[in-house]
């Protein structure tokens, strides 16, 4: 719905939800909602085409979770796109929200201001799902010393420069700061651009990737991992020319030719929208806190995605939206219903302690569903073959579970729902609980 606006005011729309974002998350959101709501779903993309970082990955390995196929990233992508807009979801590229808007009138409908090439836009729709990604730290914001030559790239800068001009000339060697999951699509990107990787490098004891990938990086793409290693340096005048790097447990420093650096992982939630609408932010993901239906701190405002959990595989941000989607649509049906759905009640804090940096979703409430895929999700900072983890309350262990699979930095481990028993969360007052290892 639309209404013409006075020339200096922006064009009203008022679709019954918003999804800002058309990542895997996004897409799948709106493809749901749009065949189980009545009004209209709206998805808003500041870029040129929707399908989220898939598009540009141009290597097999997505949908397998979500779709039950393999698909390579440009396929999944379409196939998503055409999903959304087969149920009917409206999607509006190259419109971007630049800010939260009040609504006229103290309407307690969530509110944005968009700006299109088409003009601006005011949406104000009954509920909003924040599905803006996560996006690596540049090289700046890892504050990497020495000269500042071209050729210093991200994975996404990297992958977005070649799905543009397939003649791009990314170089002829390269090192890659990196040697997670991330860091073997920036090699195989790299590899059908004709470039040699020369060396990943990893702080850690152990390779973040699983062990078939580090395989295939290491012997089928003759790429080898050094361990414990840190980049120090930068060497190039208008092109990289050399790496300096070093051992951290040594000390010991060489210096490695390549003309290319591709800088993957150091993973940060696109959150500046949620920022901006005054959402409690999780400290450790730095994305919005949210519960096991993602709802956010502020009615009517909901989050999917690789926002909340920086981050996991496209398929399994594809699932959060769809675990969004019926959240909102058991809403919309109950208030069609004459039941208007009363506010959620209050919740426990779930806190993850080192050696793990975050655990998603971080707020628990009673009677609320379990989270997507019936986990919950941890982000280890060190490598542990046989982790034991605890749920722990005022320094009493309330349950214990063993994963079946080492925790591993770069990757996320998942944690079964069952590890936390609903007596744990009939009493908010209590105090948080806190998951780590025994």
């Amino acid at each position: 719905m639309s209404r013409t606006p006075h020339p200096q005011e922006p064009t009203l729309l008022t679709p019954e939800v918003l999804v800002v974002g058309a990542g895997p998350a996004g897409l799948t959101a709106a493809a749901a909602l749009a065949r189980r709501i009545p009004g209209e779903v709206l998805v808003l993309e500041r870029e040129a085409e929707p399908g989220g970082i898939p598009r540009h990955s141009h290597h097999t390995g997505y949908g397998i979770r979500d779709l039950r196929r393999l698909l390579t990233g440009p396929a999944y992508a379409r196939r998503l796109t055409a999903a959304a807009r087969a149920a009917g979801a409206v999607v509006r590229t190259r419109a971007t929200v630049t800010g939260w808007a009040a609504p006229p009138g103290g309407s307690p409908r969530p509110a944005v201001d968009v700006t299109s090439p088409e003009g601006r836009f005011r949406v104000e729709p009954r509920a909003v799902v924040l599905a803006t990604g996560a996006r690596e730290r540049p090289r700046a914001a890892r504050l990497v010393p020495g000269d500042r030559p071209a050729g210093v790239l991200t994975t996404g800068q990297l992958q977005n420069a070649l799905h543009r001009d397939p003649r791009h000339i990314v170089g002829r060697r390269a090192v890659v700061v990196g040697a997670e999951p991330v860091s073997r699509s920036a090699v195989r990107t790299l590899r059908r651009a004709g470039c040699r990787v020369a060396l990943l490098l990893s702080a850690h004891r152990h390779t973040e990737a699983y062990t078939a990938l580090a395989l295939s990086a290491t012997a089928l793409l003759g790429a080898p991992v050094a361990h414990r290693t840190r980049l120090v340096r930068v060497i190039g005048r208008t092109r990289v020319e050399a790496v300096e790097i070093e051992h951290l447990d040594t000390g010991a420093r060489r210096t490695v030719a390549c003309d290319t650096v591709v800088l993957t992982g150091d993973w940060i939630p696109d959150h500046e929208l949620a920022r901006g609408a005054g959402l409690d932010l999780d400290p450790g993901t730095r994305g919005p806190l949210v519960d096991t239906a993602l709802r956010t701190s502020r009615p009517g405002v909901y989050a999917a995605g690789n926002l909340l959990h920086p981050v996991d595989t496209a398929d399994a941000a594809a699932l959060d939206g769809r675990h969004v989607a019926a959240q909102i649509a058991a809403q919309i049906a109950a208030r069609l219903a004459g039941h208007e759905p009363a506010d959620p009640p209050p919740g426990v804090r779930l806190l993850a302690e080192a050696p793990f940096r975050w655990v998603a979703p971080g707020l628990l409430r009673p009677g609320d569903p379990a989270p997507p895929r019936g986990r919950l999700l941890l982000w280890p900072d060190a490598y542990h073959r046989a982790p034991r983890l605890t749920l722990r309350r005022d320094g009493g262990t309330i349950a214990e579970h063993r994963p079946a699979r080492p925790a591993a930095p770069g990757r996320v481990l998942p944690v079964p729902w069952s590890l936390v028993p609903p007596s744990a969360l009939r009493d908010p007052d209590r105090g948080p609980l806190t998951i780590g290892l025994r």
